[in-house]
């Protein structure tokens, strides 16, 4: 073989070596891009921003059917015939005198979820862990405030008699309420001493029942004459008539 030829056949010999070593190679794989987002994380909830978990309405039952006023009474009229609170298309509304309106059941560690909404220059509120041996809920119960916070002579005395206030004890946190005559969602949370109260969503309120710093509280209000003020470690749920139209709806708790 000539020197040339030889040449020529080594040129042939690489380049077939090459087109093997390229097609037999596996096809490169491939890797992920940390910048690309993972389409398959779980996204957020519309529903959530509310303040509570996605879904974290399992195990409560309602407070309110709805419908009738069973499971509730008078303060201190058990069995007599309630009249001032109507109930019309799922909604509980105080139309008349006629005092507060408690739940037949007393509770003692609880979560509380409920929509409320006010008349224009209104006052109500939401007792919890009230007795009712004494002369008005309030004398036991803590008062989760409902008010129409700028037109009720109220909102003028202190942030802690604002809506969602633990009246009188403790002002409310960022609490931000959606205009008068439309639909707020309050909560109260109860466990052992720990108490809070919810607004839209929002924690604006929380204390520990029975300690000192609770005591010199109630020992500077009008609560201070009725020793049994936010000492029951169990009561009944209230609805306070203030003498002002007010609504409730989807009234449901759980008990913890």
């Amino acid at each position: 073989m000539t020197r040339t030829a030889a040449i020529r056949t080594s040129l042939l010999s690489l380049a077939c070596s090459a087109w093997l070593l390229v097609a037999c190679s596996p096809a490169p794989t491939a890797t992920p891009d940390a910048a690309a987002p993972d389409t398959a994380s779980p996204q957020p909830d519309a529903a959530a921003g509310t303040g509570a978990p996605v879904g974290d309405e399992a195990g409560f039952v309602p407070l309110f059917d709805g419908a009738t006023l069973t499971g509730w009474h008078l303060y201190r009229k058990p069995g007599a015939p309630v009249s001032g609170w109507s109930v019309v298309d799922g909604v509980l509304t105080r139309t008349a005198a006629s005092g507060d309106l408690i739940s037949d059941r007393a509770f003692g560690d609880f979560d509380l979820r409920f929509e409320w909404k006010i008349s224009p220059g209104g006052n109500s509120g939401v007792f919890y862990r009230a007795a009712e041996d004494e002369e008005a809920a309030y004398w036991t119960g803590i008062e989760y405030q409902i008010l129409d916070n700028e037109r009720h002579p109220d909102g003028r005395n202190g942030p802690d008699r604002h809506a969602a206030a633990v009246y009188g004890m403790y002002a409310p946190d960022g609490a931000r309420t959606v205009p008068v005559g439309e639909w707020n969602q309050g909560r109260i949370v109860a466990r052992g001493a720990h108490v809070e109260h919810w607004l839209n969503g929002v924690k604006v309120a929380g204390y520990e029942l029975w300690t000192p710093e609770w005591k010199a509280r109630v020992a500077q209000t009008k609560f201070k004459d009725w020793p049994r003020y936010g000492m029951l470690p169990k009561g009944h749920i209230g609805l306070q008539d203030h003498g002002d139209e007010v609504s409730y709806r989807n009234i449901r708790i759980k008990e913890l």
